[in-house]
């Protein structure tokens, strides 16, 4: 029982690390839920297009995450090195590389939203207004791109704190942006306190001044506390970094952008079919996406734990205790993740009637979200295999692991079942989601094979 058990030590480090960035995700969520729940009582053409525009960002943040996970990498075990001029390099290199994506983002949202929101806009159910729905996803989505600066400047300064070992403030600044969006949210989209009744517009214009807030509160801490965070010290003073350690990063970090960009995009398509079957899909697979992104905290915070404690311990030299505390990190995280299933499990059916939208849309976000609370425990364990995975810069393997996984398997499949099979939507949600199972199975097997374990710091100069 030692080997999947930790000591009194051992949990210790784990939750230092990952309270406060469960925290930060269980705030952040939490709100986010209250500001679904705000946009889906104005009406279900509302909720709809404001979820197919988030659905569309989610593939930006994922792009944000894979970018900065690759030179994160090297960040953690730089740290683990205490070597600063390291993290300073890596740091650089994330700021390039998001800076390239908000742009394209900016690019491709400001010029391409009427067409990508209406590929989820299908008749099929007797709920909703299809052109309703669009408009106000376009509204929504022109305003959201406010947020994209703020948002890549965050992600570069909360990851590389966290990387170093602080998550305390990204906890903070995360806990007053969502504090702001909330209040911003109820006055702006209700009209409150003499300001004007902006529904979808009031909820875009809110997340992204939060995000700003959100940005400066990091940027600010990290400038001024050079003396505990010593690679900020010149970090803008050049963009010229060693050329041994770009070509380890991009080998490294390309199959982590790939996997990241890949999976957000699978994701979408997989959500594209399941709209085949009319937009009462669309609010409802909001609904359980919403409540989902709550109860997944635990194992969402404890993936960056093992990524974090697992990279600096490879990072040291310490294969044996960096293998035994992703293992004991897996054990836990599905024990955890059980437990929130369960719960999400039984309380299916009251979630759905805080938001007003027809039966249709209540029954069938009901069924998901049953569905999702039966696999929590795999969806908890395939999350902490892939950052044990990830940890030692195997990122090829993660890539095949993943987002491979999933445009071969979940997506095809999804496909299929929509269109060519006269199978139930719940039913086809749950034999994709159910994948999970296989993907377990292969996890187990590369995580026990020690192969993905390495230290990827030493000789990167040149």
């Amino acid at each position: 029982m030692r080997r999947f058990i930790g000591d009194k030590k051992f949990y210790k480090e784990l939750f230092a690390i990952a309270l406060p960035i469960m925290a930060q995700n269980g705030i952040s969520n939490i709100v986010n839920m209250l500001d679904n729940l705000m946009v889906g009582r104005i009406g279900t053409e509302q909720l709809s297009g404001v979820s197919i525009v988030n659905d569309l960002m989610f593939v930006y943040m994922l792009c944000l995450f894979g970018a900065i996970s690759g030179a994160g990498i090297f960040t953690a075990q730089y740290h683990g090195q205490r070597n600063n001029d390291g993290v300073r390099d890596t740091f650089r290199i994330k700021v390039i590389i998001c800076a390239l994506i908000m742009v394209c983002g900016i690019a491709v949202f400001g010029t391409m939203d009427r067409t990508l929101i209406s590929y989820y806009l299908h008749e099929g159910s007797q709920s909703g207004n299809l052109s309703a729905t669009l408009e106000y996803g376009h509204v929504y989505m022109m305003f959201m791109l406010f947020g994209l600066l703020p948002q890549a400047a965050e992600s570069v300064y909360s990851s590389t704190l966290r990387e170093t070992g602080e998550t305390v403030i990204p906890m903070r600044a995360s806990f007053a942006a969502v504090f702001i969006n909330l209040v911003l949210n109820y006055v702006l989209i209700y009209g409150k306190f003499g300001f004007p009744v902006l529904g979808v517009v009031g909820a875009a214009i809110a997340t992204s001044i939060s995000r700003i807030v959100q940005a400066l509160i990091v940027i600010i801490w990290t400038h001024r506390h050079s003396d505990v965070k010593p690679y900020i010290k010149g970090a803008y003073a050049t963009f010229r970094v060693s050329g041994g350690l770009v070509r380890k990063i991009c080998i490294t970090g390309l199959p982590l952008v790939l996997n990241e960009s890949l999976w957000s995009i699978g994701i979408v398509l997989q959500k594209q079919s399941y709209s085949t079957r009319g937009l009462a899909v669309v609010a409802g697979m909001n609904i359980n996406s919403t409540f989902f992104n709550v109860f997944s905290i635990c194992f969402i915070a404890f993936g960056d734990a093992v990524a974090i404690m697992v990279g600096q311990l490879l990072g040291a030299g310490k294969m044996k205790e960096a293998k035994d505390t992703g293992t004991k990190i897996n054990v836990f995280v599905t024990f955890s993740c059980a437990v929130m299933g369960t719960v999400l499990f039984f309380v299916a059916h009251l979630l759905p009637e805080l938001y007003n939208t027809t039966s249709e849309v209540k029954h069938l976000a009901t069924d998901f979200l049953k569905v999702t609370g039966a696999l929590m425990p795999l969806f908890g364990l395939c999350h902490s295999l892939y950052f044990t995975i990830r940890a030692g810069g195997r990122t090829f393997i993660t890539f095949l692991f993943d987002s491979a996984f999933l445009m071969v398997i979940g997506v095809p499949m999804a496909f299929f079942l929509t269109r060519y099979t006269g199978l139930d939507i719940v039913t086809i949600y749950a034999l994709c989601e159910g994948t999970a199972l296989l993907k377990v199975g292969i996890g187990f097997a590369i995580s026990a094979s020690g192969i993905w374990m390495q230290n990827i710091v030493e000789d990167v100069s040149g």
